[in-house]
């Protein structure tokens, strides 16, 4: 199979994680903002994880380069449609992408104009290049649940223009969904629609609070409800899709290598999966590559590829005129 040609779906990319390295440098030039080199093949190197990081917050913290050179409108703006872009480049129709407002608010901007930002540069990417787009909104678990009840808030006024989710991500502890339960409620109803990282870092038990208690629909990553039993059920009872992102996840070690992925065992014992890059530039991949190592490792077909395909559209979170259109490129 060509990946390359293939239409794809990704539903968990992370913006802050997809910058282009020459973006980042000419960003930096231009604001006078320190960087280890300034050269994009020396500056990559403090930008990727590598397959042997210890852990998640290790391969998280190569993400404190990009904040440097996202804190104005027109960055923010700019750093999106090249995201798009990039991922039309690749035969990618349809991009669910995610960010956390308040990582961006370093030099004054407020959280409207940092969703208004994105959303502008997806919408330009949109009438340039055959790609549809939703943002998702991520909420830090590093910060308190008064600031996820911010980004609820303020990000309210662009559900249905661009805005269709909300997400929890950061650094995962046990029973995190507690302390979000009535900020992620707030937020469905609302009207957005609910994503959680969870399970990414052996604590498969988050993957059933997250859909019990904050009623995820969706679960980002979810590696480890194979070492909870709960979890394994009522993933696969409620059809909750799982967001997998296999070169992430051995960089994180949630796996140790490609061969160990629950991706595939999950998918033929009917629990919906999708592929997904994570974050383009941290984890060095792209949709193509993340399709190659699935169906390669796992010797997976054709008409497995499609139901995967299938079931990324039906859950994506775009609109039934979207995913009308996104069956038929198949």
């Amino acid at each position: 199979m060509n990946f390359e040609t293939l239409p794809k779906i990704e539903l968990h990319c992370h913006l802050d994680g997809s910058l282009r390295p020459e973006t980042i440098i000419d960003i930096a030039k231009k604001e006078g903002i320190q960087l280890p080199s300034f050269e994009a093949e020396k500056l990559q190197r403090d930008l990727i994880a590598p397959l042997e990081c210890e852990s998640l917050d290790e391969y998280l913290e190569k993400f404190a380069i990009p904040n440097l050179v996202m804190q104005s409108k027109d960055n923010l703006k700019r750093i999106t449609f090249e995201l798009f872009e990039d991922a039309a480049k690749e035969n990618v129709k349809y991009m669910e992408v995610r960010f956390a407002p308040l990582l961006h608010t370093k030099m004054g901007l407020d959280v409207e104009e940092i969703i208004q930002s994105v959303l502008e540069g997806m919408k330009d990417a949109e009438a340039q290049f055959d790609i549809k787009g939703n943002i998702i909104l991520s909420c830090m678990r590093t910060m308190s649940p008064e600031s996820a009840f911010e980004v609820v808030e303020k990000g309210k006024k662009f559900l249905g223009n661009g805005v269709v989710a909300i997400d929890l991500c950061a650094s995962e502890e046990a029973g995190f969904s507690r302390r979000f339960v009535e900020p992620i409620a707030l937020a469905r109803e609302y009207g957005y629609r609910v994503t959680i990282h969870a399970g990414e870092t052996g604590i498969g038990e988050n993957v059933l609070e997250a859909v019990e208690l904050l009623g995820a629909e969706r679960i980002g990553h979810g590696v480890f409800i194979r070492d909870c039993e709960a979890a394994y059920n009522v993933v696969k009872e409620k059809q909750v899709v799982l967001e997998m992102c296999p070169t992430s996840n051995v960089q994180t070690k949630a796996v140790n290598q490609y061969s160990d992925h629950p991706i595939y065992d999950f998918h033929k014992d009917g629990i919906k999966v999708t592929v997904n890059t994570d974050n383009r530039t941290v984890s060095n991949t792209s949709m193509a590559n993340e399709c190659n190592i699935v169906f390669e490792e796992f010797k997976a077909n054709y008409e497995e590829y499609k139901q995967i395909y299938i079931n990324s559209v039906e859950a994506s979170f775009a609109d039934q005129e979207t995913k009308e259109k996104l069956r038929k490129y198949l």
